[in-house]
């Protein structure tokens, strides 16, 4: 049975990686500059709201406010 779910899991590694090359292989015009900014801007954004979340995370669990309530 693992031996299944890892050729499984192989087999879906080696079609991903077919369709990628394929994607980036295809002929056409290179990315204009404004193409790079935008791939820029939107990779920068996404990086600095990820960080965001992750200190968000770990001043609510520092400060107590991920814990369950304590009723008396």
């Amino acid at each position: 049975m693992r031996a299944l779910l890892i050729l499984f899991l192989l087999g879906m590694l080696a079609a991903i990686g077919y369709f990628a090359y394929s994607a980036m292989a295809v002929d056409g015009e290179p990315i204009p500059t404004e193409g790079y900014v935008a791939l820029a801007l939107g990779a920068g954004f996404s990086v600095l709201v990820g960080v965001g979340l992750m200190v968000l995370l770990f001043f609510s669990s520092r400060r107590g406010y991920d814990e369950p309530p304590h009723f008396r």
